[in-house]
Parts: C-alpha cells; structure tokens; sequence
C-alpha cells in the first residue's frame, strides 16, 4: 500500500512537471488514473477502449515520464531546491534579503 502511494505521488509530481510533453490521451489517462483516482474500467468505459488499451497506454507513459526526469531532472532538482531553500529560512530566519531572495525563487518554482 505504501508503495502504491509512492508510486501515485511520484507519478503525480512528474505529470506536474512533464504534462505538457504528453499526447492529450496520455494526458488524460494519467490524469484520470492517478490524480483523480479513476478505475481501468472507468477510463476505457470513458473513453470508449478496451481497458487493456488503457493499461498499456498508462504503462507506457509511466516510463516516458520517467525517461523525461532521467534526461532532464527536473523534478529532483526542485526537490533539491526546496530542501536547500527551506534549510537557508530555517538558518537565517531574521535576515529579510534572504527570505525575500527565497520568496522570489520560490514563486518561479511555483512552491508556494
């Protein structure tokens, strides 16, 4: 189970990242299947396939998703980023230069 929630949130926070690089039906399926927690059955009754058509097209873009963060890293560096923005605000809580740079770097990662 807590693999599945891994999985669901990873999947989740590469759509965020890559959404745009996808087909619309890739868009779609993922969307429907991890964000809005639709069944195989569900989608494919949706979208009028078989549900082994969803199943493979949501197994396959699964892996282009990953090969997009394989090649391009995005979400991992904004992981780092976060991690080392929110170590900066916690050691220097009182010094607005700081806090306003993070603030601004923030809103471009949109982590707010």
């Amino acid at each position: 189970m807590v693999m599945e929630i891994e999985k669901t949130n990873r999947m989740n926070a590469l759509f965020e990242f890559y959404a745009a690089l996808l087909t619309d039906k890739q868009m779609n399926y993922i969307e429907l299947y991890y964000a809005d927690d639709y069944s195989l059955a569900e989608i494919a009754e949706e979208f009028g396939v078989s549900r082994q058509a969803v199943y493979d097209n949501i197994k396959r873009t699964e892996k282009i998703l990953e090969d997009y963060e394989m090649k391009l890293h995005m979400y991992s560096d904004y992981i780092v980023r976060s991690e080392i923005f929110d170590a900066i605000a916690a050691q220097y809580p009182k010094d607005p230069y700081l806090q306003e740079q993070i603030s601004i770097l923030s809103n471009i990662d949109n982590r707010d």
